[in-house]
C-alpha cells in the first residue's frame, strides 16, 4: 500500500514523528551554534533570476536574446537594469537582514541596498570590458573556437569567468551571501569552483575547467591560463594553530602576470608564481616559483620490450 493511500490517522502519525524529529534536530543545531531563527535570507532562485538579467543586460543579443534594430539596444538594456536594480535590491536588503540578525542588534543604514545597488550598477562597463578580455584570451588560446561568440555562450571558462566578474564586484560591495550564490551558479554548471573573493587580473583563460579551484584570497595577475583541475587553494594548519571558523587572513597563492598552469596541479598556501613561469601538469608546489620558471614533474620513460616485461615481472612478485 503507498502512503498516499494509508489511513488518514496512519499517514498523519507519521507526518506528525517526521515533524516532532525534525523540530528536535533543529532546536539542537541553534542551542550549539547560539543562532535565532533567520528571518531573511537571499533567494538562490531569485539570485539565478538576477544573473539572467545581469548577463542579458551586458551581452543584450548574445546573451539576452535581443534581436531587434541596434538603435533599440538601450531601450532593451535599459528595462533589463530597472528589473535588475529592484531584484538585486530585494537580495541585498535580505542579505543585510540575516547579517543584522547574526550581529545582534547592529544595523545597516536603510539606503544600504539602494546604495549597492546604484555602485554595482556603476562598475558594469568595467564588469563587461573584463569579461570581454578573457573571451578574447580564450579565442586566442584555443585554436578550436571558431569565434568569440562560440565562446561566450558555451565554454565553461568563459561562462565561469563572467559569474565571477559579477560575483566578485558584489563581494566587495558588502553582499557576499549573494555573491556566493552567484559563484555556485557557475560552479553547478560548469564544475569551476571560484571564491567571489578572489582577484583576478584581465586576459584569464580557464581552458576546459572542469575541477578548477581558486580560493578566496587568491590573486591572479593578467593574461594567465588555467588547465582542468588546478587548485589555488590554502594549507591546512597544524591543529594547535587551527583558524577559527571566521578568520581572515592570506593563504592562498599569488600567480602574476603571464603564468600558465596546466592541468591537475595543485598549489597551496600564500606562494608566489613569479611572471612568466609554466607549472606543468600534476605538479604539488608549497614554495614560491621564480619568474620565468618551468616547473614539471620527471617525464614519463619508454620501455622497450625487454625493460616493459622485467617491469611486469617486480611487479608480479609484489
Amino acid at each position: 500500500m503507498s502512503f498516499a493511500a494509508l489511513p488518514r490517522s496512519g499517514g498523519r502519525s507519521a507526518i506528525d514523528t517526521a515533524v516532532t524529529a525534525l523540530r528536535s534536530v533543529r532546536d539542537e543545531a541553534r542551542r550549539r551554534s547560539a543562532h535565532r531563527p533567520v528571518g531573511a535570507f537571499p533567494s538562490r532562485r531569485g539570485v539565478a533570476a538576477l544573473m539572467d538579467l545581469i548577463a542579458s543586460a551586458l551581452f543584450p543579443r548574445r546573451l539576452g536574446g535581443f534581436i531587434g534594430d541596434v538603435r533599440d539596444e538601450d531601450g532593451f538594456v535599459a528595462a533589463k537594469l530597472i528589473a535588475l536594480a529592484t531584484e538585486l535590491e530585494r537580495e541585498v536588503a535580505a542579505e543585510l537582514s540575516y547579517w543584522e540578525d547574526e550581529a545582534r542588534g547592529a544595523g545597516f543604514d536603510a539606503d544600504q541596498p539602494a546604495t549597492i545597488v546604484r555602485l554595482f550598477m556603476a562598475a558594469l562597463d568595467e564588469v563587461r570590458a573584463l569579461i570581454d578580455s578573457d573571451v578574447a584570451a580564450a579565442f586566442l588560446g584555443d585554436p578550436a573556437a571558431r569565434s568569440e561568440d562560440e565562446i561566450l555562450l558555451c565554454y565553461p571558462g568563459a561562462i565561469a569567468s563572467l559569474h565571477h566578474r559579477v560575483a566578485h564586484q558584489l563581494f566587495q560591495l558588502g553582499a557576499p551571501i549573494v555573491a556566493r550564490l552567484i559563484s555556485e551558479l557557475a560552479n553547478e554548471r560548469t564544475g569551476i569552483d571560484i571564491h567571489p573573493g578572489a582577484t583576478i587580473g584581465q586576459s584569464f583563460f580557464i581552458d576546459h575547467g572542469t575541477g578548477v579551484v581558486i580560493g578566496e584570497t587568491a590573486i591572479i595577475g593578467a593574461r594567465v591560463r588555467l588547465y582542468q583541475h588546478v587548485t589555488l587553494g590554502a594549507r591546512t594548519p597544524p591543529g594547535d594553530a587551527a583558524p577559527t571558523p571566521r578568520s581572515r587572513h592570506a593563504r592562498h597563492p599569488i600567480v602574476e602576470d603571464d603564468v600558465v598552469i596546466y592541468a591537475g596541479s595543485t598549489i597551496l598556501g600564500r606562494v608566489t608564481i613569479g611572471e612568466g613561469a609554466t607549472i606543468g601538469g600534476n605538479v604539488w608546489l608549497l614554495s614560491d616559483v621564480p619568474a620565468g620558471s618551468i616547473v614539471s614533474q620527471p617525464e614519463a620513460r619508454v620501455l622497450n620490450a625487454v625493460g616493459a616485461q622485467a617491469v611486469r615481472e617486480r611487479l608480479a612478485e609484489q
